[in-house]
């Protein structure tokens, strides 16, 4: 936190986090990742009945895939219109999950309260890791199971990080990737975690259409992608867009010029509470 502390009133940080992962489409977004979602969850082996909660939850992607099990979900995000969307799909399919307005750093949730606490490619995004840390163990019930997935360095998200890190200048806070470094995270759970299993995951990303398109569609959908392209002019744009496209063809597997398949690999996390 000192080096937040130091350079942003941390409110004004929240505030602006808030109002990027609210801008674009994240609910549509992330239509196209719940394959991952039910992969992470199938691998916990949640019995039904469970409590769980998922931190960063976006629009339900992986609570929903619980809840459909049986699983008693509660989500919570930072972004107003992500939980919208979570509780209209919820309502929608008359599924047994709530979608709550939060932060990850400071939960609004009794100690021990679940059996199960996960975060899929989201917790791994607030400013202040060892916050989430503590946090995540704080609401989780001795025995219970912390399971995350966390974009590694070395990847493809990863690499795509750093492009946007030539135009970009760092915010001024840990970077995510941090959290999918296997050294880091054991440092950052340390002693609240009686065991900890760390796996590095490829996730496909398969998209019905070209490089070129996939790159439009982070930036009118994803938030974070949205929010970098107008920080920038148009001549940055226009390089920063290229470099994105080549990354995406240079890594693609089709042979298809309409469909773009690449693998992106993550950190899974899970921990016994102790």
């Amino acid at each position: 936190m000192t080096a937040i502390a130091a350079t942003a009133d941390l409110a004004a940080l929240k505030a602006r986090l808030k109002a990027t992962w609210m801008d674009g489409n994240y609910d549509y977004f992330s239509r196209f990742v719940e394959s991952s979602a039910v992969e992470f969850f199938d691998r916990l082996k949640v019995p039904a009945g469970a409590e769980l909660l998922d931190v960063a939850c976006g629009s339900g992607q992986l609570g929903l895939v619980a809840a459909r099990r049986g699983v008693k979900v509660t989500g919570v995000d930072i972004a107003t219109n992500a939980i919208l969307a979570a509780r209209g799909r919820a309502t929608a399919e008359g599924l047994d999950a709530r979608f709550d307005e939060g932060d990850a750093e400071d939960l609004p949730y009794e100690a021990a309260s679940f059996d199960v606490v996960t975060s899929l490619y989201g917790a791994m995004f607030a400013p202040r890791p060892e916050c989430v840390a503590s946090e995540l163990l704080r609401v989780c019930r001795p025995g219970g199971t912390i399971a995350m997935g966390n974009w590694t360095r070395e990847g493809f998200i990863g690499l795509m990080f750093k492009t946007f890190a030539r135009f970009i200048a760092p915010p001024g806070m840990p970077s995510p990737v941090l959290w999918g470094d296997e050294a880091t995270v054991r440092e950052r759970f340390g002693a609240g975690v009686s065991d900890l299993r760390l796996t590095r995951v490829m996730y496909r990303f398969n998209y019905p259409f070209s490089p070129a398109d996939v790159v439009e569609f982070f930036r009118q959908y994803y938030g974070p992608t949205t929010r970098a392209f107008a920080t920038l002019g148009e001549a940055e744009q226009a390089a920063l867009r290229a470099a994105l496209v080549e990354l995406w063809a240079s890594h693609n597997q089709s042979r298809e010029a309409t469909r773009t398949i690449v693998d992106g690999e993550y950190l899974e996390v899970v921990g016994v509470r102790a």
